[in-house]
């Protein structure tokens, strides 16, 4: 089994909870990646250095100034510090972006009704898994930021969902692979208001259930199409879960909600 992580940046921006999680990272035996954003960190970043951060509909709009600070910070700054902490936990971490050894290939978004700048789509098909394959079966981990390239020389920032789910994917036609997302809830919840109320197993009729109950809130819908796109697609399972149970959510005795 290969455990494809992603942290969102609820945990990276709080340094007394990533150094918890990536304690329990650390922990995790095997073969495991990490997937890591740092939005707010970039923010903040480029606030200083006098570069506006903007968005439409929540996504981050990343001009020519911007793809310079994310680049400095998700691949640099965050990237490196997450690597030298999973080192001191006796984790052989390695980190990467999308551009080195060609391993994520991606197309700058066409123009539509927004121009996003330089962000990067990925297709699956583009993903290369050799040089992932190697460095896991040499005993690395690897840690990707959210950055892939064009193949002409640009960085190209991309969403770090994706990336996990596109890696995910690509490596499943050599292990079986767990894809976990860790966020600020337990798993994806039969109520919202409730943080306990965790729907532990959920597969393809208890979704279709679940949805003429209407009990889902609507930002749970995405991760749940993403979760059986990534499953329909050769992923074995799909994991939601907080950040606090990853290392109980690579066992068999879940805490947050497993899709299969």
């Amino acid at each position: 089994m290969v455990y494809v992580i992603k942290v969102g940046g609820n945990v990276i921006d709080n340094p007394a909870l990533l150094e918890q999680f990536l304690a329990d990272f650390a922990a995790i035996p095997g073969k495991k990646i990490l997937i890591h954003g740092g939005g707010k960190i970039a923010t903040r970043i480029g606030d200083k250095l006098g570069i506006q951060s903007q968005y439409v509909n929540g996504r981050r709009i990343t001009d020519a100034e911007t793809i310079d600070v994310v680049t400095m910070v998700y691949g640099g700054l965050v990237n490196k510090q997450i690597v030298a902490k999973l080192q001191a936990k006796g984790c052989n971490a390695i980190g990467l972006t999308g551009a080195d050894a060609n391993i994520i290939p991606a197309a700058k978004r066409p123009v539509k009704e927004t121009d996003y700048g330089f962000v990067g789509d990925i297709t699956t098909e583009q993903v290369q898994t050799a040089p992932v394959k190697l460095l896991l079966d040499a005993g690395f981990t690897p840690v990707f930021s959210p950055l892939t390239h064009d193949g002409a020389g640009q960085i190209l920032n991309t969403n770090a969902d994706t990336i996990a789910s596109s890696l995910a994917i690509a490596l499943s036609a050599h292990y079986a692979v767990r894809l976990i997302y860790c966020f600020e809830k337990k798993g994806v919840l039969r109520d919202a208001s409730d943080d306990n109320a965790v729907i532990n197993l959920i597969d393809r009729g208890i979704y279709q259930s679940l949805l003429a109950e209407g009990v889902l809130s609507d930002g749970i819908l995405p991760k749940l199409e993403n979760a059986f796109a990534a499953i329909e697609s050769g992923v074995k399972e799909v994991l939601i879960g907080h950040a606090d149970d990853v290392r109980k959510n690579t066992t068999d005795a879940v805490a947050g909600t497993l899709i299969c």
